[in-house]
């Protein structure tokens, strides 16, 4: 198997979590201004909601994906108000022909004092346990 690891943040939140699935896979977690030139057969994309929606770049980020070089993209992120962001990267995934893993991880995110701490160790030792569970 192989992987890439790609994230947007504008708090650090993402990032972190990124590092932690980055190092679990044995890869370098990437901000998403580094394209996916190599071929994966998994793209870990860390991202959040802003403004109830994923942000323009992580929209942009994905309609550059070829799907000749990217398997799945596996979604990932924290968020202090809402869920998963999984459906609004599908749309976009779905849009370039590029698969989405059913499994995702997403923890919640500290934003303007809301869930403080957040993600925390625990959050992210959870993020490295759950990108493991792709290495086979």
């Amino acid at each position: 198997m192989t992987f890439a690891v790609r994230y947007y943040t504008k708090t650090g939140n993402t990032k972190r979590l990124a590092e932690y699935v980055a190092e679990a896979l044995g890869v370098e977690a990437l901000p998403i201004s580094e394209p996916v030139n190599e071929q994966v057969d998994y793209l870990f994309l860390g991202n959040s909601y802003y403004a109830f929606n994923i942000d323009p770049e992580v929209k942009d980020f994905i309609s550059t994906l070829d799907k000749n070089k990217v398997g799945k993209i596996v979604n990932f992120g924290s968020a202090a108000m809402l869920n998963s962001t999984y459906k609004k990267v599908k749309a976009e995934a779905d849009k370039v022909g590029v698969a989405m893993e059913q499994k995702e991880f997403h923890c919640k995110g500290e934003f303007k004092g809301i869930h403080k701490g957040r993600p925390n160790e625990d959050d992210c030792k959870a993020a490295a346990a759950f990108a493991k569970t792709f290495v086979k």
